[in-house]
């Protein structure tokens, strides 16, 4: 309803601009209201255009708003000194993920990254826990960074990995048999978990998403380009030729 009214406002600016609203009489202004109305009834698919105008506006807008914030917090999204860097750490293309476990469209995403930087052999990738969707999101990052600190990389991604195709609900008992899957010492990551250094991870992430104005899960932020929700790979390859071929 939003962008009906704002289009017809541009309809209506459009068609007024040459008209003095003010030097009419009340029934002069009435009359065309009317003949408006009239016309806009006649021809509906002058107000669709206008919809159109108005959303292809708006749509470059957020792009190029993106970009700028892309570009100011450029540093905190490469190089935070906890987030985990895979793929190809000297690749020519950066692209970070915000992710949440118990997001559905990031477990659909979750294989298509990866094939997509198994099959691509150049890009470097960067993992930013955002868990934003409930309590069992948060403990599933939370288990995910004490991993991390305690066991190191290659068992962050194993967790991470795991915890994405985790069916069970996150729990102490099938965080724990998680664990035990890749014989890590459990006990030191349970009691990490409620750790400053772990709240502070997931602290600077949240705040790093707000500024960039993040509200869901997956977002995607490849070099200066923003892609908020999930992409199917064919597309994602699309947009890494393209940032390729601009660069």
């Amino acid at each position: 309803m939003k962008n009906v009214l704002s289009a017809l406002a541009i309809c209506l600016a459009t068609s007024t601009a040459a008209f003095d609203m003010e030097a009419m009489t009340d029934a002069e202004r009435q009359t065309f209201r009317d003949e408006i109305r009239a016309y806009l009834l006649d021809n509906p698919e002058v107000l669709m255009e206008a919809i159109g105008v108005l959303e292809a506006r708006e749509q470059q807008a957020q792009v190029a708003n993106d970009v700028e914030l892309a570009r100011t917090n450029l540093d905190a999204l490469h190089n935070d000194g906890h987030s985990l860097v895979w793929g190809n750490p000297e690749g020519d293309i950066t692209m970070v993920e915000f992710m949440d476990y118990r997001c559905g469209f990031c477990r659909r995403a979750h294989p298509e990254i990866a094939e997509l930087i198994e099959t691509d052999g150049n890009i470097r990738i960067i993992t930013k826990e955002y868990p934003i969707l409930g309590e069992q999101s948060v403990v599933a990052a939370r288990f995910a960074v004490a991993t991390k600190i305690v066991a190191g990389d290659e068992a962050y991604k194993n967790i991470s990995d795991a915890l994405m195709t985790m069916r069970a609900d996150v729990s102490e008992d099938s965080l724990t048999r998680l664990a035990e899957t890749f014989a890590l010492d459990t006990d030191a990551i349970i009691a990490t978990m409620s750790s400053d250094e772990v709240t502070t991870v997931l602290e600077e992430n949240r705040l790093l998403g707000q500024r960039m104005n993040i509200s869901g899960t997956p977002t995607f932020v490849v070099e200066d380009q923003m892609l908020r929700g999930y992409l199917p790979l064919d597309q994602m390859q699309q947009i890494v030729a393209q940032i390729r071929d601009e660069g």
